[in-house]
């Protein structure tokens, strides 16, 4: 009996020591999703400074490798390389673009690798959506998708429809095959 009582208590340490360690770890994982929003918070403003100040160099490093940029025209979807292509002349001219966020929500995924974003923006085409996802390179974010898109308030929805109708009539017949 005296045993028993022994292992017992055993038992009930070695479980309390458990449950502290698995509250530490939870608690740790809280706190580093806190600090990884905040360093891609950091991120995209950064990012959206260094096409303010036509930074070509610095605003590309944000992207992966094998990122995707979808733009407000439905023919914009470019990969990295030729999105640099098109952007160049721009940044060239000393003038990108300049965009402030207004509104930002970061979410991140369980393993603390993948986190996405959606952000309202403030731009020369008044207000913007940013929305994208970002990977986890060693120490840093990536981002691998960006995708920017104009907004249109609902009141005006159906002036817009029949301001890029024909234009954008011409794109869904040659995607659609008719």
């Amino acid at each position: 009996m005296k045993n028993s009582k022994k292992y017992f208590g055993f038992a009930v340490l070695f479980l309390l020591a458990i449950n502290i360690s698995i509250e530490s770890c939870t608690e740790t994982k809280k706190t580093d999703k806190e600090a990884d929003k905040k360093q891609i918070a950091s991120l995209l403003d950064s990012f959206n400074i260094a096409a303010a100040k036509a930074d070509f160099n610095q605003y590309f490093n944000y992207y992966a490798e094998d990122a995707v940029f979808t733009g407000t025209d439905a023919t914009e979807r470019w990969n990295k390389k030729a999105f640099m292509d098109f952007a160049k002349p721009y940044f060239d001219k000393g003038k990108a673009w300049n965009f402030t966020a207004i509104n930002r929500h970061i979410y991140i995924d369980s393993t603390g690798n993948v986190a996405w974003f959606d952000e309202l923006l403030n731009t020369q085409m008044k207000i913007c959506r940013g929305s994208g996802v970002l990977t986890r390179e060693g120490n840093n974010w990536k981002i691998r998708q960006y995708i920017l898109s104009a907004t249109v308030p609902n009141n005006i929805i159906d002036t817009v429809t029949a301001l890029k109708s024909a234009e954008e009539d011409l794109i869904i017949r040659k995607w659609s095959g008719k």
